[in-house]
């Protein structure tokens, strides 16, 4: 869990940024991609991870400007990655105005448990790279490439001078 502000926002904008690089890796016609038909497509689950940031964060008393975690799935990419980049600013600028080191031990109701908010900073963090896990496969599934993480992807190994792992 985070002890600080600095430490929270540090991991928070890697994070962002890798989600920024999946997110913008979709195109409108790859939203709609999905295991089954009883699955979340591709950019239900993108939307999911948009939605969740003002739903989760509510809950601890922080209040920024977003979207409604309500709001139906975006027809076009483009809106998803220019929601999420709002999202995410705005709840660094509002824990940056309105949280100091000690907020993060406050202790709050969530889902029906007693979170600290330096847990909830984590769960929040966690529920991103996740679904972030899920979309990778889906991406594959509608033909995309995509882009690496916490390394290359397959796409990505001969732009590191390196040999594509074998299969």
């Amino acid at each position: 869990m985070f002890t600080s502000l600095p430490e929270f926002f540090q991991v928070w904008r890697a994070e962002s940024e890798g989600t920024l690089r999946i997110f913008s890796a979709l195109t409108d016609r790859s939203l709609q991609q999905s295991v089954t038909a009883q699955d979340r497509t591709l950019g239900r689950i993108a939307w999911h991870i948009v939605t969740t940031i003002p739903e989760m964060m509510a809950r601890t008393g922080l209040e920024f400007s977003s979207i409604d975690p309500d709001s139906p799935v975006p027809a076009t990419a483009q809106e998803i990655v220019e929601a999420y980049r709002l999202s995410s600013e705005n709840l660094l600028s509002s824990i940056g105005r309105s949280w100091t080191d000690d907020t993060l031990q406050a202790e709050r109701n969530l889902y029906g448990e007693s979170w600290k908010n330096s847990f909830t900073l984590q769960v929040l963090i966690n529920h991103q790279i996740h679904h972030r896990g899920q979309m990778t496969v889906l991406m594959r599934q509608a033909g995309l490439a995509v882009p690496g993480i916490y390394g290359p992807s397959r796409e990505e190994w001969g732009q590191y001078g390196m040999e594509t792992p074998e299969l």
